[in-house]
């Protein structure tokens, strides 16, 4: 990943808020039929290894967890945050005329080796939190004890867990940091009227 200096993001806090509000990340890996990804969900754990370590969940039928050996280094991209910048945002490109559009956006690249869990109790525990996790902000949160213990227990036989204990974590956070505070500023509005809250949020931290 292209990294100019004034985009590198190494604050382990705001590594970790993107990886916990946006889990949905690309599982990038390398066997001998070159490169593939697959789309998952994550849970990440700072507390296990000395980066922390992600853990989700992949069909059975999916032929990643044999295909990949125990310890394949492996990279997880997370992406926050993102938008398009018009350069008709920016104060300054009605007095010189020298702005071009942009995109903004925040990532993190988490490195690591893959560890398969193909083990039932692991599975329940990832599920099991998981769920609490991501049903936090309904009314009638759903429990995997509404579903019939068998059933439950038939879709369990049908994942397989995966483990990724991180070496190295590496962020960009591409906002506008190469622009002065006044068209930053208002490229944050504009992004605000657009609906588009966290990268105007994020966006004006740096003022």
């Amino acid at each position: 990943m292209y990294l100019p200096e004034h985009f590198k993001s190494v604050d382990p806090a705001a590594l970790q808020r993107i990886m916990r509000e946006h889990p949905l990340a690309a599982l990038v890996t390398h066997g001998e039929h070159g490169l593939d990804a697959e789309h998952l969900p994550f849970e990440y754990d700072p507390a296990r290894g000395a980066l922390g370590t992600l853990s989700a969940h992949v069909a059975r039928a999916n032929p990643l967890w044999q295909r990949c050996a125990d310890g394949s280094p492996v990279l997880v991209i997370f992406r926050g945050a993102q938008a398009y910048i018009s350069p008709n945002w920016y104060p300054s490109k009605q007095v010189a005329h020298r702005q071009v559009p942009t995109w903004n956006y925040e990532v993190v690249h988490a490195h690591g080796h893959l560890r398969i869990r193909d083990d039932e109790r692991f599975l329940r525990g990832l599920l099991a939190r998981l769920t609490r996790h991501h049903e936090a902000g309904e009314p009638q949160p759903w429990k995997m004890s509404e579903a019939p213990a068998d059933y439950i227990q038939a879709l369990l036989r049908n994942i397989v867990g995966i483990e990724v204990e991180l070496s190295a974590l590496l962020g960009k956070s591409k906002l506008s940091q190469n622009k002065d505070a006044a068209d930053r500023q208002s490229a944050a509005a504009a992004l605000e009227r657009l609906g588009h809250h966290e990268l105007a949020q994020v966006m004006r931290a740096f003022d």
